[in-house]
């Protein structure tokens, strides 16, 4: 549990580092115009903000993702310890495979319990801010309006996409951070990580899934937006998307994403490794 909580603080701190790029991100894909966009690039979608709201704006929606970064971390990496312990083989090595499906498994249980709602409330945030009348003051004010309006349902919107976002999220991050230790270690499991390794492999997890999950980012973020109501279902989002954007248009806020999901999974990975390495000898010890 103290792995989780660690990893969970370490993602805070590094969501109040980058939460602009995230910001940038979900306002990218939220636009749906094809000719012209509303923001022409990262940069000038940063210059409107700050001139319409300032540096805070680009905040908008970080309390959502702070009060989750705990529990998200806690059943992420608790439910693919749970799973990874039934998935060794009889001398405890996860092969890559096995270790995809764990990520899996990992992924679904976050969406399902932490993520959903919580990626929900951001989106409507940040997509509330560019309306003509904003009407959402705070986190708790924000969150009862939404419950007031939709109820419960309106804080689980785009579940469909979440599931398939986080689950391909957990799967490659941890298939690649799986095969890449094993690569690093050999055959002698007990060779020393340094965190900079640990961190180059976790970036490089984050990085795979960037690129390989991207579109159903943008049909999540569509779908928790507040004209979702325009789609029928998650299939819907996407053939609407394609038919009047393009194909491109799946590939919205990929930069401002790869940036933080690098350095997010670079850092959570180097936290949790240690912090199990520490609870390793302390059990030793005892």
């Amino acid at each position: 549990m103290q792995r989780d909580f660690w990893g969970g603080i370490a993602g805070g701190i590094e969501i109040c580092i980058t939460f602009p790029t995230e910001y940038v991100k979900t306002q990218l894909q939220l636009d749906e115009r094809a000719n012209p966009p509303r923001y022409r690039s990262i940069g000038h979608c940063v210059r409107l903000t700050i001139q319409e709201h300032g540096v805070k704006g680009l905040y908008r929606g970080l309390s959502s993702l702070l009060y989750g970064s705990i529990p998200k971390s806690a059943v992420r990496f608790g439910m693919f310890e749970f799973l990874s312990n039934i998935a060794k083989d009889s001398s405890g090595k996860l092969d890559n495979k096995r270790s995809l499906l764990c990520g899996l498994g990992a992924g679904v249980a976050e969406a399902v319990l932490v993520v959903c709602p919580m990626e929900t409330i951001k989106v409507k945030f940040i997509h509330d801010q560019s309306s003509l009348n904003p009407k959402y003051k705070g986190f708790f004010q924000g969150v009862r309006e939404i419950v007031r309006e939709q109820g419960l349902r309106g804080t689980y919107q785009g579940l469909t996409a979440t599931v398939l976002k986080q689950g391909s999220n957990q799967a490659i991050r941890f298939f690649v951070m799986t095969s890449l230790r094993n690569w690093y270690l050999g055959d002698d499991p007990h060779r020393k990580m340094n965190p900079l390794i640990t961190a180059a492999f976790g970036a490089a997890a984050g990085a795979a899934s960037v690129f390989g999950n991207t579109p159903l980012d943008v049909v999540k973020t569509r779908m928790q937006g507040l004209e979702a109501h325009k789609y029928k279902n998650t299939l819907d989002c996407a053939y609407q998307i394609l038919k009047k954007e393009g194909l491109l248009a799946f590939y919205k806020g990929t930069v401002p994403r790869l940036g933080r999901v690098c350095l997010d999974v670079a850092i959570v990975f180097v936290i949790y490794e240690e912090v199990v390495n520490v609870l390793n000898k302390v059990w030793k010890t005892a």
